[in-house]
């Protein structure tokens, strides 16, 4: 089906058997939504597992920042399972309706990634990391226009970005797209700049007691501070989730040592905690 898009044989065969494993992952599948298998695996359907699609991937990122922090890799292993099984259980749904099945799903995003690195499998040049991703948007135009898909109507380029995007991820994409046509900073001052003036303005909000105003001054400011961490190639996301477990460890020392002294968290003053917080960064510093 896709031979004529390689110049050269064994990348991709829709022929090649799937390994031991994998193919024991599709059975169990198949057999818990059988006739006979598990009530809850058969009423499943693309909708009612969206939610659980999410929550894996979530537990997914937690899992590969735990095991960046660690080395330990015991739960990135359990979660990217976790995160299997979600493909493989709405690739037996398609199978069963006839849509699709995982051996579709895996031929096309292999077809996919031999399109999208013409470095690699064809003759273009690309030396830089920065000249892929410039030249990956052209690739995917390039496909949809040979698919003979209908192209989705977009009145503006920001639309290719989605609404439901989580908040710090959906600034990134969206400032990422702007700044490609030229609407961004040249460097990093005035985004620090532009901090400077959401903060005052935040400020202002709190100070003249304009309550409605202070959510969206709010939002501005973590507009702005997406943007200054997009100019230093900071994942925005990552970063808050590391200071996240940074806060709940540090947290954790202060219970920890309250519990030690036999007290009472709910009973302990701020200015205790404060010092106990002092101490939880000197520990990890």
């Amino acid at each position: 089906m896709y031979s004529d898009l390689l110049d050269f044989d064994g990348i991709l065969d829709l022929n090649m058997p799937m390994s031991e494993k994998f193919d024991e992952l599709i059975a169990v599948m198949e057999r818990l939504r059988a006739p006979g298998g598990c009530p809850w695996d058969a009423e499943q359907t693309y909708a009612s597992l969206s939610q659980y699609l999410l929550e894996e991937a979530y537990e997914t990122f937690d899992a590969i920042h735990e095991a960046d922090a660690t080395g330990d890799v015991t739960n990135l292993k359990e979660e990217l399972g976790d995160l299997l099984l979600q493909v493989v259980f709405h690739s037996t749904i398609g199978k069963e309706r006839g849509e699709f099945d995982i051996e579709d799903v895996a031929a096309g995003v292999s077809q996919k990634l031999i399109l999208r690195h013409p470095h690699v499998f064809g003759d273009e040049k690309l030396e830089k990391a920065q000249d892929v991703l410039d030249n990956w948007d052209t690739l995917k135009a390039n496909e949809r226009k040979a698919s003979g898909k209908d192209e989705k109507v977009r009145e503006s380029i920001l639309d290719e970005v989605p609404v439901h995007f989580p908040g710090l991820l959906e600034a990134l994409k969206v400032t990422k797209k702007a700044a490609k046509v030229g609407f961004d900073w040249p460097d990093t001052a005035p985004v620090f700049g532009k901090i400077a003036e959401e903060t005052e303005e935040l400020k202002q909000a709190i100070e003249q007691g304009r309550a409605g105003d202070i959510s969206e001054e709010i939002g501005d400011l973590l507009f702005a501070v997406v943007n200054l961490a997009r100019h230093l190639d900071v994942e925005p996301e990552t970063a808050l989730k590391k200071t996240n477990r940074k806060f709940r460890s540090r947290f954790r020392f202060i219970e920890d040592e309250l519990k030690r002294r036999g007290k009472a968290i709910e009973s302990s003053s701020l200015e205790e905690m404060d010092s106990l917080w002092e101490k939880s960064k000197v520990r990890s510093a």
